[in-house]
């Protein structure tokens, strides 16, 4: 396949660079698994820089506005930078009486897992920097300590507000984690086995489970777009309720930390959705799979910002009520489902 080949002659290539520098193999692994992690890194920075200027002009397009025309000519190219100077620049003020080992941890502990659960998905034939057999148990496993951080934040600040909260989007979180998992549990059954790459083979060798399991991709999008903390379930920050919820006392870099999560959370979503229901990196052999892959998460990227900017917010009581009372009964009547599907036509 030619994106196996692409992807493989790069990977030997290195290697063997490395390996003609430092003839140990266990440097060399070293090294390229630093390779990996960085590349990985540039890919999450990059995206919070481009989907800054994206969500803007796609609020513009939807609300028929005008978006970022000023900095970088008409179109605007260069307010993310600009963005990003006005952060550095800004003053880091530490609220009196706060805690200041868990405030200061706060922002960059939800930065990890954000960035950490990258290793395990397959962006080409053989591009996974870590392809364990229980990839999907441990990429769910990372991705659930997101929700302390925020906690942590909302505690330290020594503010009401910031703990209340706190307290809302851990609520949040773990109420819409049910419905997340046993939307994918149909998943995994239809493939049996719990290694992302095994998903994505399954597909390519017969249908996208968007086609097999649409309710389960349905119950899916809603459930990340609440793990995302995005409208109409940003109770994160609900400006006319509880000011910044948790990050109400972060300024300058600190509190860029915390946005630059949301948007390596908004690109894990979509990657995570590209991945499960949309056959991940196969697709027509006259583009590589990397790009295929792109491709189909850059189109989740933007659903997710178009829900943002057509929905209201809606109130937590609703949110709550929604996931328990609706979602996690829908998840659970879909796994039923599947498994009567597969007892009739012998696949068990």
């Amino acid at each position: 396949m030619m994106e196996l080949s692409l992807l493989a002659a790069l990977a030997a290539w290195m290697r063997e660079l490395i390996y003609a520098i430092v003839p140990v193999p266990l440097v060399v692994d070293f090294v390229m698994t630093v390779v990996g992690v960085a590349a990985l890194l540039g890919i999450i920075s990059m995206a919070a820089i481009v989907f800054t200027y994206a969500e803007r002009k796609i609020c513009a397009f939807i609300q028929v506005r005008l978006g970022p025309n000023r900095v970088g000519g008409r179109f605007g190219l260069l307010q993310p930078i600009a963005d990003m100077l006005k952060l550095m620049s800004k003053e880091d003020i530490m609220p009196a009486g706060a805690d200041k080992v868990v405030w200061a941890l706060s922002p960059a502990l939800l930065f990890v897992p954000a960035a950490l659960v990258y290793a395990f998905f397959p962006f080409d034939a053989g591009a996974v920097l870590a392809d364990v057999n229980v990839g999907v148990f441990l990429l769910f496993a990372v991705s659930g300590q997101a929700v302390l951080p925020f906690l942590m934040g909302g505690y330290a600040s020594n503010n009401k507000y910031s703990f209340i909260g706190g307290m809302r989007i851990v609520g949040q979180m773990l109420s819409y984690e049910a419905p997340l998992l046993f939307s994918l549990l149909g998943v995994v059954m239809l493939t049996g086995s719990l290694r992302l790459d095994d998903i994505v083979q399954m597909q390519a060798h017969n249908a996208w489970f968007i086609f097999v399991q649409p309710l389960a991709f349905v119950i899916f999008l809603i459930a990340v777009v609440a793990e995302t903390n995005r409208t109409p379930f940003d109770l994160v920050e609900g400006e006319s309720e509880i000011i910044a919820g948790p990050f109400t006392e972060y300024s300058g870099m600190r509190w860029a930390l915390f946005f630059l999560a949301e948007y390596a959370n908004l690109l894990t979503a979509a990657i995570l959705a590209t991945t499960f229901f949309l056959g991940g990196y196969s697709g027509p052999s006259f583009l590589p799979g990397f790009v295929w892959f792109g491709l189909k998460a850059l189109v989740m990227v933007f659903l997710i910002m178009w829900f943002r900017w057509t929905f209201p917010r809606t109130r937590v009581d609703q949110i709550l009520t929604f996931g328990w009372k609706v979602l996690v009964p829908l998840s659970m009547i879909n796994v039923f489902l599947t498994g009567v599907a597969m007892y009739v036509f012998g696949m068990v």
